[in-house]
């Protein structure tokens, strides 16, 4: 995790410095203004995971300069390889993006499809408890 918040917090100072390049060469306030956002949010990124680190303490593979390729193996995670809930939270977002130029009743009927498909999305691998169980 030490590369990862030194990415960010370089990445943070790289921002505020283009943006004082910006800013004298005349640039806008909303370029100027959204360079500042995208420092602030690079910075809390690499604050996040300095933070992490210090309190779990873990040491990746690529922490570590004497690291293989081999170390990195493993399981990242799992992902579903046959799930068919992304389609439906795409549209659900999509049919809210074109609410916002069509009308706001759309976005309502969005914003209802999309939790819906949230929903589905993350439980979409939960167990029911079933009542032999008990």
């Amino acid at each position: 995790m030490k590369v990862n918040w030194r990415l960010f917090s370089g990445l943070s100072v790289f921002y505020v410095i283009v943006t004082v390049v910006y800013w004298r060469v005349g640039g806008e306030p909303v370029g100027i203004g959204g360079m500042l956002l995208a420092a602030g949010l690079a910075g809390m990124v690499a604050f996040y995971l300095w933070f992490t680190q210090k309190r779990i303490g873990v040491i990746l593979p690529e922490d570590s300069v004497t690291a293989e390729i081999i170390d990195g193996a493993g399981e990242l995670g799992f992902y579903s390889p046959h799930s068919w809930w992304p389609l439906p939270v795409a549209l659900g977002a999509c049919s809210m993006g074109l609410g916002l130029i069509i009308g706001w009743w759309l976005v309502l009927i969005g914003l209802g499809a999309l939790i819906v498909a949230v929903i589905g999305m993350v439980t979409e691998y939960e167990k029911p408890i079933s009542a032999s169980s008990h």
